[in-house]
C-alpha cells in the first residue's frame, strides 16, 4: 500500500516538527512492511500569503483533493493577521472537505508531570469530539463602523444535521470505550442554539442506552476539567466550546506540545488533516527546541484513520517510551532539542521487529 499525503509545515514552528512526523510515518511503514508514503511538500503558509496574497492557491482544495491524508504543521504569524490566516487556509480545508469531528485525545505520559498533583501517576484518557463545520466558526455575521459606536454581529448557526452526525460519532467512540459520555452546553443563556444541541443530543442517546450521557453546562465542564478530570471519558462539544476545552485538556496534559487533533472526515470521502494544536509559537521558531511529539502523535492518528493501527500503536509506543526516558525538550523539563527527540522517537519505532522477522 502507498499512501499519499499532502504536507503543509506552514509557519514557525511547524516547519521544525513536521519533517520529524514524517520520519515516524515512514519508520513506522517499513516495521510493519505493510505501506510507504509519498509526500507532496506545499508550501502555503503566511509567508506564502505575503508574496501571493493568498494563503493557498486559487486550486489549492483541488491538490490535496486526491491525497489519503493532510499533515499540516502550524499556521500564523506576525504580520499577518490571524483572520486572514485562519479564513485563507485552515478553516477552508475542514468546510470543503467535511471534516465535521476535530478529535482531540487528552492523554497523560508517565515520565511527564502534569500541573495537576490529581493527575500524577494516574493515567488521564479524555477523547474530546469536537463539531467542527459550523456552530460558532462559519463565519457568518459583520460589521460596521470603526468609531465607538461600531457594532459588530458574529452569529452561531447549529444545524439538527450537524448536531447529530458528530452527536453519533462521539456515542460511537464512547461505546467502544467506558459508555460515558460528557456534552457541553450553555442552554440556560443560548435559548436557541444550545438547546437544539440539547435536543439533537438526547435524541441521539435513544439508540445507545448503554452509554450514560450527562449534559454540563460548559463553565461547570470546564471546572470538572480541574477538579475532577478522571471523572470524563468522552466529551462531545460544539465548535467553539470544544476549541476552549481541549486546550484547557492540553494544559492538563503537561503541554501544548503533546497535543494532537485529527480533522476528520469519518466517511473518508474525502482527505482527513492532521495536526499539532501547539500554533507556530513564533517566538520559538528557529531554535530547534520545539516539542515534536504532539506532531509526531497526529502522524499516529492519521495512521490510525487510514486502518493502520498496528503502526499506529508503535508510534504511539514510542512517543511514550521517550516520555518515560527522555530525551525530552524544554516544555517538559528537559534540555533537549527538537531534532535529538524526533530521532529518539523514529530510532524507538525502529528497533521493534519487523513484520515476518
Amino acid at each position: 500500500m502507498r499512501y499519499r499525503i499532502a504536507a503543509i509545515p506552514g509557519d514557525g514552528v511547524g516547519m521544525e516538527v513536521i519533517p520529524h512526523a514524517i520520519e515516524a510515518l515512514r519508520a513506522a511503514g517499513e516495521v510493519t512492511d505493510r505501506f510507504s508514503i509519498e509526500i507532496t511538500d506545499l508550501p502555503w503558509s503566511c509567508a506564502y500569503y505575503l508574496r501571493h496574497g493568498r494563503m493557498m492557491p486559487s486550486d489549492g482544495l483541488e491538490q490535496l483533493r486526491d491525497h489519503d491524508a493532510i499533515l499540516l504543521g502550524a499556521i500564523g504569524y506576525p504580520g499577518v493577521d490571524d483572520s486572514i490566516s485562519l479564513w485563507g487556509l485552515l478553516l477552508p480545508i475542514r468546510q470543503a472537505f467535511d471534516q465535521y469531528v476535530n478529535l482531540r485525545p487528552i492523554r497523560s505520559y508517565a515520565g511527564i508531570p502534569s500541573p495537576l498533583r490529581a493527575i500524577d501517576g494516574t493515567e488521564l484518557d479524555i477523547l474530546c469530539v469536537r463539531e467542527n463545520t459550523e456552530g460558532e466558526y462559519v463565519g457568518a455575521g459583520g460589521r460596521h463602523g470603526k468609531t465607538p459606536d461600531a457594532v459588530a454581529l458574529q452569529t452561531s448557526i447549529f444545524t439538527w444535521r450537524g448536531t447529530e452526525r458528530v452527536s453519533r460519532y462521539a456515542f460511537d467512540r464512547a461505546r467502544e470505550r467506558g459508555r460515558r459520555l460528557a456534552s457541553a452546553t450553555k442552554s440556560n443563556a443560548l435559548q436557541y442554539s444550545a438547546v437544539l444541541w440539547d435536543e439533537v443530543v438526547a435524541a441521539v442517546s435513544a439508540d445507545y442506552p448503554d452509554v450514560a450521557v450527562t449534559s454540563y453546562h460548559v463553565d461547570a465542564l470546564a471546572a470538572r476539567f480541574v477538579l475532577d478530570p478522571l471523572s470524563l471519558d468522552v466529551v462531545v462539544a460544539s465548535n467553539l466550546f470544544g476549541d476552549i476545552l481541549t486546550d484547557l485538556g492540553a494544559a492538563l496534559q503537561g503541554s501544548l506540545g503533546l497535543a494532537a487533533s485529527g480533522n476528520l472526515n469519518p466517511e473518508r470521502l474525502y482527505p482527513s488533516m492532521f495536526e499539532p494544536v501547539h500554533g507556530s509559537a513564533p517566538r520559538r521558531a528557529g531554535q530547534g527546541t520545539a516539542n515534536p511529539m504532539a506532531a509526531v502523535s497526529a502522524a499516529a492518528m492519521m495512521l490510525r484513520h487510514l486502518g493502520e493501527s498496528d503502526a499506529a500503536a508503535l508510534v504511539d509506543d514510542a512517543i511514550a517510551a521517550i516520555a518515560r526516558s527522555g530525551p525530552r525538550t524544554r516544555d517538559i523539563g528537559g534540555k533537549d532539542g527538537t531534532a535529538e527527540v524526533g530521532v529518539a522517537i523514529a530510532s524507538h519505532v525502529r528497533s521493534k521487529t519487523p513484520a515476518g522477522g
